[in-house]
């Protein structure tokens, strides 16, 4: 029997740590070719280097797959085309694109920097758009020469995003673009052959340990729940071939559990027939909220 992904060029954005590096690991384990990004920074984004990913792909080497390190930054948009460019350079074309990168500057909305706004909404948002922009033109390009295109975007989003953290308004803002940007890769990329997917996972990273830390800990017997590796399978399947018919989904994904993520649908309306009085309105939204369905609370909220 073939590996999943036997042959297919994937690139994984922030690959040498964590969900990243396990998706990386996975690809290569069915058989594609992979380009390990990742600037090597620190979990606030600071600083960088070249091991991590270096490390990840001397991995993949010494099992018997092929992989080529790439640290440009995802976020600029020159470097997020040398990124693709590493992929065909490497590789001949590119298949799959799992956008992952990001990192964190938590802070309660009323303590939140300009700068730290910026920085993490740069990173997740942009860093989801710059890749993808730079692949689906190579994509394009094939389909438009005569080739048939079987590619994949695979964006990162969070249960942040989906339903909104204490203390990470920034972070769950980027992360609901993120979901937001997906359902409309998917809506205009299909006539090329692109899916586009995303996942809101849950495990344990540089990331989650800080913020989570009881609920990420490692058993000390047992099924790890919370291993980066739980993610992988869903992100290794989505990229492959078969996922073919499935595109415009937001899965939530952690241990053993996939689930498919409900998102906003439009609700109880009323219409009045004419412009509404001021005092009019009061009543007919509390008649809304009492036959809508109630949201789910945002994480940490009491």
């Amino acid at each position: 029997m073939s590996a999943l992904c036997e042959g297919r060029v994937v690139i994984v954005t922030g690959a040498g740590r964590g969900i990243g590096r396990a998706h990386a690991l996975e690809f290569a384990r069915q058989g594609a070719r992979v380009v390990v990004n990742d600037l090597g920074a620190s979990a606030d984004g600071r600083g960088g280097s070249s091991d991590p990913a270096n490390e990840v792909v001397e991995a993949i080497r010494a099992a018997g797959g092929e992989a080529v390190s790439n640290g440009d930054d995802v976020a600029d948009f020159a470097g997020a085309g040398r990124l693709v460019e590493c992929a065909v350079r490497s590789f001949g074309r590119l298949d799959v694109l799992v956008n992952n990168a990001g990192f964190l500057r938590d802070r309660m909305f009323v303590s939140t920097s300009e700068d730290e706004w910026d920085a993490v909404i740069r990173v997740h948002l942009k860093g989801h758009f710059c890749p993808a922009r730079h692949a689906v033109t190579h994509w394009r390009e094939r389909v438009k020469a005569g080739e048939k295109v079987e590619a994949r975007i695979i964006n990162t989003s969070s249960g942040a995003g989906l339903l909104g953290s204490v203390g990470q308004a920034t972070y769950s803002t980027a992360k609901a673009g993120i979901a937001a940007l997906t359902l409309v890769q998917a809506a205009e990329l299909g006539r090329y052959g692109i899916t586009a997917n995303a996942i809101a996972p849950a495990a344990r990273t540089r990331m989650t340990e800080a913020v989570f830390a009881n609920m990420m800990q490692k058993p000390n017997e047992g099924f790890d729940a919370m291993a980066p590796e739980n993610v992988a399978p869903l992100v290794v399947w989505l990229g492959s071939r078969e996922s073919a018919d499935v595109t415009g989904r937001v899965f939530e994904v952690s241990g053993g559990v996939i689930s498919v993520a409900d998102g906003w649908h439009e609700g109880p309306k009323v219409d009045r027939g004419q412009r509404w009085e001021p005092t009019e309105v009061g009543g007919a939204v509390r008649d809304l909220l009492g036959r809508a369905r109630q949201p789910s609370k945002v994480y940490g909220a009491s």
